[in-house]
C-alpha cells in the first residue's frame, strides 16, 4: 500500500500525531475514497486527485455542519491525513509513470505479476505489497535528495 501524507500544523498529542487513513480505490469508471478509521468521511471523483479533494471536503463539511459533540474526537485538534491505495488502484494510477519493466527492476517482482495485480486478476501477498511499498519509498527518498 502506498501512502501519501498531508499534515496539518503539527502539535503532537502524546508524542504522536493522530492519523486519519483515507483509502483510495478504483472502480470501473471512477475513484472512491473513504476514511478507514473515521465514520462519515467519503469522497468520489473521476481522478485520484478529485477523490482525495472530495474526502478532504467531506472532513470540512463534517466539522462545519455538526454539533461539537457529534464531531469525531480525532477531528478535534491537529491530525495527519494518510492516503492509502490498494495495489490495483496504485498500479493503475501510476502506470503513466512506471512501466512494468521499471517496476520489475525496482522490486524484483516479475512484470507479468504486475499485469495480474493491475488487472485485479490476482492479489499480491503481504510480502509483495511490502516490496512494492519499500521500492516506492526508496525511490522517493532518492528523488527528494536530487538537486539540479
Amino acid at each position: 500500500m502506498n501512502t501519501q501524507r498531508k499534515t496539518s500544523q503539527t502539535k503532537q498529542i502524546g508524542g504522536k500525531l493522530k492519523q486519519i487513513k483515507i483509502i483510495i480505490e478504483r472502480s470501473d469508471d471512477s475513484y472512491t475514497s473513504y476514511a478507514e478509521n473515521v465514520t462519515g468521511i467519503y469522497g468520489h471523483g473521476n481522478t485520484v486527485e478529485e477523490a482525495k479533494q472530495s474526502a478532504l471536503a467531506g472532513i470540512n463539511l463534517l466539522k462545519k455542519y455538526n454539533k461539537d459533540e457529534n464531531i469525531p474526537k480525532i477531528l478535534k485538534g491537529d491530525y495527519e491525513i494518510i492516503f492509502k491505495f490498494d495495489v490495483e488502484s496504485f498500479l493503475n494510477f501510476y502506470k503513466k509513470n512506471f512501466t512494468n519493466a521499471a517496476l520489475e527492476r525496482m522490486t524484483g517482482i516479475n512484470q507479468k505479476q504486475f499485469q495480474h495485480y493491475a488487472s485485479g486478476l490476482k492479489k499480491p501477498r503481504l510480502a509483495q505489497i511490502k516490496k512494492i511499498e519499500s521500492a516506492m519509498h526508496s525511490l522517493g527518498k532518492e528523488l527528494i535528495s536530487v538537486e539540479l
